[in-house]
């Protein structure tokens, strides 16, 4: 991590820990979307996503107080939101014990090198996301999270479609060179096949 990104991230948690509500929103908006993706890798359903990541939001804000002492906050979160889905996982194998499980959870093996690797992947993820140019992700997160089309998104944004390919395009090819490493991750998490 940048390291004036490690002392903007002190500021906020320093604020977030004063209880100044900016702070709060600031980090929310930062990294809801991201979130929300990584918990829909886990939890397959994007409204049960959004619900476990706001969830996060929610216990980050009650323990704000402790804020200060968060060494790494891409990390913090990731680590939250994994914690929240494998919770509701388990709620949810409980209350379906009896039906089987969709052939989605049984392709993933559970070795530990996949789960470090996971692990990785969904903090660089955030990371990333939240590090594009605010107009670059924007448009990234209405294709791909919201499932807009490019002239939705240019009407959204008030830009022609060529703007929207161009940003999209700008979005992939960051992605594509900062995750390297887990191209088939995220071509299976963003259903592309340009990765």
């Amino acid at each position: 991590m940048p390291e004036s990104e490690i002392q903007n991230n002190s500021f906020v948690l320093a604020e977030l820990a004063r209880g100044q509500e900016r702070a709060f929103d600031f980090i929310f908006r930062k990294y809801y979307k991201a979130l929300c993706a990584q918990a829909t890798v886990y939890v397959k359903d994007i409204d049960e996503a959004q619900g476990i990541v706001q969830e996060s939001f929610i216990k980050l804000w009650g323990k704000r107080e402790e804020a200060e002492s968060i060494k790494n906050l891409p990390s913090y979160l990731t680590s939250m939101v994994r914690n929240q889905c494998i919770d509701h996982m388990r709620k949810v194998n409980v209350l379906n014990k009896t039906h089987q499980q969709g052939a989605a959870n049984d392709e993933v093996e559970n070795t530990t090198e996949n789960l470090v690797l996971a692990h990785e992947f969904e903090e660089k993820l955030v990371v990333v996301l939240s590090n594009l140019p605010e107009r670059c992700r924007i448009a990234f997160e209405y294709s791909r999270f919201e499932n807009l089309t490019y002239p939705e998104i240019a009407e959204k944004m008030g830009i022609s479609v060529k703007a929207v390919e161009a940003l999209i395009s700008r979005a992939l090819k960051t992605l594509r060179a900062e995750l390297k490493e887990y191209l088939p991750l995220l071509a299976l998490l963003f259903k592309i096949s340009q990765f």
